[in-house]
Protein backbone atom coordinates (compact mmCIF):
# COMPACT_ATOMS: atom_id res chain seq x y z
CA UNK A 1 0.00 0.00 0.00
CA UNK A 2 1.19 3.26 -0.65
CA UNK A 3 1.66 6.46 1.52
CA UNK A 4 -1.04 8.86 1.97
CA UNK A 5 1.17 11.51 0.24
CA UNK A 6 1.01 13.78 -2.52
CA UNK A 7 2.33 16.36 -4.78
CA UNK A 8 0.30 19.87 -5.04
CA UNK A 9 2.59 21.68 -6.93
CA UNK A 10 5.58 22.65 -5.77
CA UNK A 11 4.72 21.10 -2.33
CA UNK A 12 3.33 17.37 -0.86
CA UNK A 13 0.17 16.97 1.46
CA UNK A 14 0.28 13.88 3.73
CA UNK A 15 -2.01 12.51 6.24
CA UNK A 16 -0.21 11.20 9.44
CA UNK A 17 -1.66 9.43 12.42
CA UNK A 18 0.57 9.56 15.57
CA UNK A 19 0.14 7.82 19.40
CA UNK A 20 -0.08 9.10 22.48
CA UNK A 21 1.97 6.67 24.91
CA UNK A 22 2.12 8.01 28.65
CA UNK A 23 3.26 6.53 31.52
CA UNK A 24 4.39 8.10 34.79
CA UNK A 25 3.79 11.83 33.14
CA UNK A 26 6.58 11.22 30.60
CA UNK A 27 5.18 10.30 27.01
CA UNK A 28 6.73 8.36 24.54
CA UNK A 29 8.83 10.09 22.01
CA UNK A 30 10.93 9.20 18.71
CA UNK A 31 14.20 10.87 17.79
CA UNK A 32 16.84 9.69 15.09
CA UNK A 33 20.51 10.66 14.69
CA UNK A 34 19.50 13.61 11.96
CA UNK A 35 16.91 15.67 13.67
CA UNK A 36 18.00 17.51 17.12
CA UNK A 37 14.02 17.36 17.94
CA UNK A 38 11.91 14.02 18.56
CA UNK A 39 8.14 13.59 17.04
CA UNK A 40 5.29 10.80 18.10
CA UNK A 41 5.46 7.61 17.58
CA UNK A 42 3.61 7.32 14.26
CA UNK A 43 3.73 8.05 10.39
CA UNK A 44 1.93 8.02 7.39
CA UNK A 45 -2.12 6.44 6.74
CA UNK A 46 -1.36 4.38 3.51
CA UNK A 47 -3.92 4.15 1.13
CA UNK A 48 -6.86 1.87 2.07
CA UNK A 49 -6.23 2.22 5.90
CA UNK A 50 -8.18 4.06 8.44
CA UNK A 51 -6.64 6.30 10.44
CA UNK A 52 -6.63 3.82 13.72
CA UNK A 53 -5.88 1.26 11.59
CA UNK A 54 -2.83 3.17 10.42
CA UNK A 55 -1.75 3.69 14.19
CA UNK A 56 -2.15 0.80 15.42
CA UNK A 57 -0.04 -0.46 12.71
CA UNK A 58 3.06 2.51 13.47
CA UNK A 59 2.95 1.75 16.82
CA UNK A 60 3.79 -2.02 16.19
CA UNK A 61 6.06 -1.31 13.59
CA UNK A 62 8.11 1.36 16.01
CA UNK A 63 7.49 -0.15 19.24
CA UNK A 64 7.16 -4.15 18.50
CA UNK A 65 4.27 -3.89 20.78
CA UNK A 66 0.53 -4.57 19.46
CA UNK A 67 -1.59 -1.57 21.42
CA UNK A 68 -5.58 -0.78 21.50
CA UNK A 69 -6.78 2.68 20.61
CA UNK A 70 -8.22 4.99 23.48
CA UNK A 71 -9.92 7.80 21.99
CA UNK A 72 -8.85 9.84 19.37
CA UNK A 73 -7.48 13.37 21.20
CA UNK A 74 -6.02 15.65 18.52
CA UNK A 75 -6.60 16.73 15.49
CA UNK A 76 -3.87 18.92 13.61
CA UNK A 77 -3.17 20.58 10.64
CA UNK A 78 0.57 22.00 10.24
CA UNK A 79 2.32 23.65 7.76
CA UNK A 80 6.15 23.16 7.67
CA UNK A 81 9.02 22.97 5.90
CA UNK A 82 10.03 19.57 5.16
CA UNK A 83 13.89 18.50 6.38
CA UNK A 84 14.52 14.71 5.53
CA UNK A 85 16.25 14.26 2.19
CA UNK A 86 12.83 13.13 0.12
CA UNK A 87 11.48 16.51 0.85
CA UNK A 88 13.99 19.41 1.82
CA UNK A 89 12.72 22.53 1.68
CA UNK A 90 9.15 21.72 0.45
CA UNK A 91 6.18 23.11 1.74
CA UNK A 92 4.61 20.49 3.63
CA UNK A 93 0.96 20.77 4.32
CA UNK A 94 0.06 17.66 6.71
CA UNK A 95 -2.76 16.59 8.71
CA UNK A 96 -2.60 14.65 11.79
CA UNK A 97 -4.71 12.58 13.90
CA UNK A 98 -3.42 11.47 17.20
CA UNK A 99 -4.52 8.97 19.27
CA UNK A 100 -4.40 8.42 23.03
CA UNK A 101 -3.52 4.70 23.10
CA UNK A 102 -4.21 1.88 25.76
CA UNK A 103 -0.59 1.26 27.15
CA UNK A 104 -0.37 -2.48 28.84
CA UNK A 105 0.77 -2.72 32.39
CA UNK A 106 3.66 -4.75 31.17
CA UNK A 107 4.47 -2.53 28.03
CA UNK A 108 8.20 -2.91 27.13
CA UNK A 109 9.23 -1.01 23.77
CA UNK A 110 11.87 -1.85 21.25
CA UNK A 111 12.69 0.45 18.26
CA UNK A 112 12.54 -1.14 15.23
CA UNK A 113 12.18 1.71 13.00
CA UNK A 114 14.24 3.94 10.31
CA UNK A 115 13.25 7.07 8.75
CA UNK A 116 12.34 6.78 4.80
CA UNK A 117 15.58 7.55 3.85
CA UNK A 118 17.22 4.95 6.18
CA UNK A 119 18.06 6.41 9.06
CA UNK A 120 17.81 4.50 12.28
CA UNK A 121 15.34 5.96 14.78
CA UNK A 122 15.38 5.73 18.75
CA UNK A 123 12.36 5.79 21.52
CA UNK A 124 12.55 7.92 24.17
CA UNK A 125 10.56 8.81 27.18
CA UNK A 126 9.93 12.65 27.77
CA UNK A 127 8.88 14.03 30.48
CA UNK A 128 5.95 16.37 29.90
CA UNK A 129 7.71 19.15 32.19
CA UNK A 130 11.06 18.56 30.31
CA UNK A 131 11.60 22.71 29.15
CA UNK A 132 14.85 21.83 27.04
CA UNK A 133 13.86 19.16 24.80
CA UNK A 134 12.44 20.03 21.63
CA UNK A 135 9.78 17.69 20.15
CA UNK A 136 6.81 18.00 18.04
CA UNK A 137 4.01 18.56 18.12
CA UNK A 138 4.75 20.92 20.25
CA UNK A 139 1.28 21.14 22.12
CA UNK A 140 1.99 18.49 23.33
CA UNK A 141 3.86 19.07 26.71
CA UNK A 142 1.00 21.58 27.73
CA UNK A 143 -2.38 19.61 26.08
CA UNK A 144 -1.20 15.97 27.83
CA UNK A 145 -0.66 17.24 31.50
CA UNK A 146 -4.61 18.00 32.19
CA UNK A 147 -6.07 15.72 28.82
CA UNK A 148 -9.83 16.91 27.91
CA UNK A 149 -12.81 14.57 27.32
CA UNK A 150 -13.44 15.71 23.80
CA UNK A 151 -10.80 16.21 20.48
CA UNK A 152 -9.30 19.43 20.39
CA UNK A 153 -8.56 20.67 16.70
CA UNK A 154 -4.98 22.66 16.10
CA UNK A 155 -3.25 24.85 12.91
CA UNK A 156 0.47 25.19 13.38
CA UNK A 157 1.45 27.46 9.79
CA UNK A 158 5.46 27.63 10.18
CA UNK A 159 5.59 29.35 6.22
Amino acid sequence: MTDMTVECGDGLVTVRVGAIIQRDGKVLMVGNKRSDYLYSVGGRVKFGETAEQAVVREVREETGVKMEVDRLGFVHENYFYGDAPTNLGKLIYEISFYFYMKVPDDFSPQSYSFTEDGCEEYLKWVSLDDCSQKMYPEFFKGELKSPKNYVKHFVTDER
